[in-house]
């Protein structure tokens, strides 16, 4: 879904209206399926649940409102949103809405009371220097000019990266440049540590006998933060009791946004959402499917666990895995040679790497003690960006991925067969972190690959708390370029997260590999307006997509370990 903006990228901290002027503001499309735009809302209530749990209120409150304009102004009136098989998860989203709606609640005093201090801090420091401009005039000192701005610069930088500590004072926060080494290992260490939590306070969830739906119920009404933790901590009293935070929550929805509320409510009663997105030319109708699915209910979710492969060093697997996405078959059915295709389009030149106008954050060059990794502390600033300015979350992939990948390609390979694997991680610190390879159920020729069992990946990637961040496939004999059909499968990624990357391995070419996503512009318009049908056709547009690794938004990082999954059923 892309955005125009993101409230990490503010320098101070956002009003409650100004967040919802950012929340309202994507781009959205009633032409793309509505599958994509359920898994859509999917992964921005995973982005949400994270930021809370990192205490981040501002995010979490942009994320939730635009979760809430997606479901109740923009799929209610969607072409396919009376279509048997969506109704009851457009349902479901909507209950997720209204369980919502109170969360939305108990952030915006807590929003307000930030805004409401940063602006008792500022008018205290413009009477500071008030009174130090008085005093230079009286002594005819210049050495107090110096001081001033270095104080109001320091304000400037807590107000863009801090965060509210318990007792509601400003906290800073350790802004991260991704360029640095130094810190590409140190986010390594953030990851594996929060990762390493995570693990540990679902398994405590799970020894407690908290069902997966009692867990989501909790999730998405705002009361499970606190809860995972108190589980975690073997704080059964906290569990079990009526605490504050559940009748916070209560209290919020008993006073309630009338606006949401009442849109919510026409929602529920079958009225169309008041909705003025124009509609574009279908040409999603043949495109290989990519996500599509709401969260089902635990029962539905059931799969015999399959064959994994882990790398050396890689996580121990922590349940068994599940089966994978499909890709619609395109026609004509009977595929081109590639070696017909023309030379690979043009790589347009990126946009600047940082934002030339924030200010420098405070570095984080010195090796922090292991109490201080914790992912509350730091926030990782964006690289790249994308062509309309919308500011791209650093993805941090480990290295040994694509030699692992590529090892078991290489049967197909040989043959002549191409291999695709979907590329899974999680949002830590406002980064993204490439922690899992999933290798789907597949059909290959020498110039496709068809997944099949589509819901299964999903099915995985909802149990293990997942976000699908890209996906990764060889060209055993052609060269390293993205072929109008990767183009087609590649915008169905890129709508559900502007950030994910298609990885292409050409092992007897060179380049043999690339990282690459959708111009956006003009890429991603080109492609959802693009009524072609077939493997292989032109698009006119030269700057249709670009390299997302030098520069861009993806960076390696050392020793960051992954498991893969090996889905299967000849694995």
């Amino acid at each position: 879904m892309a955005e125009s903006g993101r409230a990490v990228h503010s320098v101070a901290p956002m009003a409650v209206q100004d967040i919802v002027k950012v929340a309202s503001n994507f781009d959205y499309s009633s032409a793309v399926p509505m599958r994509y735009w359920l898994r859509s809302a999917d992964t921005i209530l995973k982005e949400a649940h994270i930021y809370e749990r990192e205490g981040n209120d501002q995010e979490t409150y942009l994320l939730l409102f635009r979760h809430a304009v997606l479901v109740l102004e923009k799929l209610g009136v969607h072409p396919e949103a009376r279509r048997p098989e969506y109704k009851s998860l457009l349902n479901n989203a909507r209950l997720e809405v209204q369980r919502n709606l109170a969360k939305l609640e108990a952030l915006k005093p807590r929003i307000d009371a930030r805004v409401r201090r940063y602006n008792e801090a500022v008018a205290r420091r413009n009477a500071q220097r008030e009174r130090w401009e008085r005093e230079r005039q009286q002594r005819g000192d210049r050495s107090v000019d110096e001081r001033l701005p270095r104080d109001m610069g320091d304000m400037s930088l807590r107000s863009r990266s801090g965060s509210l500590d318990e007792n509601g004072v400003y906290g800073p926060k350790t802004a991260l440049e991704a360029q640095s080494a130094q810190n590409r290992e140190l986010a390594v260490r953030i990851a594996h540590s929060e990762i390493r939590r995570r693990d540990h306070a679902r398994r405590k969830v799970r020894q407690a006998g908290v069902s997966e739906e009692e867990e989501q119920q909790r999730r998405v009404a705002g009361d499970w933060a606190g809860w995972e933790s108190a589980l975690a901590r073997g704080d059964g009293d906290q569990v079990n009791g009526d605490g504050d935070i559940s009748r916070q929550i209560l209290e919020a929805r008993r006073r309630g946004d009338q606006t949401l509320f009442d849109a919510a409510n026409r929602s529920r009663q079958g009225e169309p959402s008041r909705s003025s997105a124009p509609a574009r030319p279908s040409s999603y109708a043949h495109y290989p499917s990519v996500p599509h699915r709401s969260l089902p209910p635990s029962s539905e979710r059931e799969a015999p666990a399959k064959g994994i492969l882990q790398p050396p060093g890689s996580f121990a697997p922590s349940s068994p895995p599940r089966s994978l996405p499909p890709k619609v078959p395109l026609s004509p059915p009977s595929p081109l040679p590639r070696v017909k295709i023309p030379s690979p389009p043009p790589i347009p030149a990126k946009l600047a790497e940082s934002d030339e106008t924030s200010p420098v954050s405070r570095s984080a060059s010195a090796t922090p003690d292991s109490h201080e990794l914790s992912s509350r502390n730091y926030t990782f600033k964006p690289n790249a960006f994308l062509e309309n300015g919308t500011p791209l979350r650093t993805i941090f992939l480990p290295p040994e991925l694509r030699s692992s990948f590529l090892r078991i390609a290489e049967p197909n390979t040989r043959r002549n067969l191409e291999t695709c694997g979907i590329l899974c991680g999680t949002l830590i610190s406002n980064a993204l972190f490439i922690s899992k390879l999933l290798i789907p159920e597949q059909i290959s020729t020498s110039d496709t690959c068809e997944t099949v069992n589509e819901e299964a990946i999903f099915d995985y990637c909802d149990k293990e708390d997942l976000m699908v961040l890209g996906w990764i496939h060889t060209h055993p004999t052609q060269t390293c370029f993205m072929s109008s059909r990767d183009l087609h499968t590649h915008a169905g990624y890129q709508v559900m997260m502007p950030e994910s990357i298609a990885i292409v391995c050409a092992p007897s070419k060179l380049p043999s590999w690339g990282i690459f996503r959708l111009t956006d512009p003009p890429g991603m318009g080109a492609v959802q307006n693009c009524r072609q049908s077939g493997i292989f056709h032109p698009h006119a547009e030269p700057n249709i997509y670009t390299d997302a690794l030098k520069p861009g938004h993806v960076f390696e990082g050392p020793g960051l370990k992954f498991e893969m999954v090996d889905l299967r059923s000849n694995s």
